[in-house]
C-alpha cells in the first residue's frame, strides 16, 4: 500500500475517520472539518474513505505519519483537532473514547 498524502490531506483523512467513531458522522464534525482545512480535496478524501474499511484506513494512517515525519508538535495539535472532532456532537461516547486512545498509541 502507498500513499502520497500531504499533511493536509492525512489531517482531513484522520479527521473523517475520527468523526465517523460513533457510526454517526454529524453536519457539525463536517463543518468543523472543513473549517480546519486549506485545501479543497475535502471530498475527494472523503470518497476514498467511504471505500476503505477499518484496516485500510489504520494503515493508510499509520504510513502517512511515517512519511510525513510528524514532529511532537505536529502531533500534539493534530490530537487537539480530533478531540475538538469528538466533541462537536456534544457528547465523547465510548466509541470515541477507545478511539483516542487508540490513536493515542498507535500515533505517538
Amino acid at each position: 500500500m502507498q500513499v502520497n498524502w500531504t499533511k493536509e490531506e492525512l489531517k482531513i483523512y484522520l479527521l473523517i475517520y475520527c468523526a465517523n467513531a460513533d457510526f454517526s458522522e454529524t453536519k457539525s464534525e463536517i463543518a468543523f472539518i472543513k473549517s480546519k482545512i486549506k485545501t479543497s480535496n475535502f471530498e475527494q478524501l472523503h470518497a476514498e474513505f467511504d471505500k476503505d474499511n477499518d484496516y485500510q484506513s489504520i494503515q493508510k494512517i499509520q504510513l502517512s505519519m511515517k512519511e510525513n515525519g510528524y514532529s511532537k508538535e505536529d502531533k500534539d495539535a493534530l490530537f487537539e483537532d480530533i478531540k475538538a472532532v469528538f466533541l462537536r456532537d456534544d457528547k465523547y461516547d465510548v466509541l470515541e473514547q477507545n478511539l483516542m486512545i487508540g490513536l493515542g498509541h498507535l500515533l505517538k
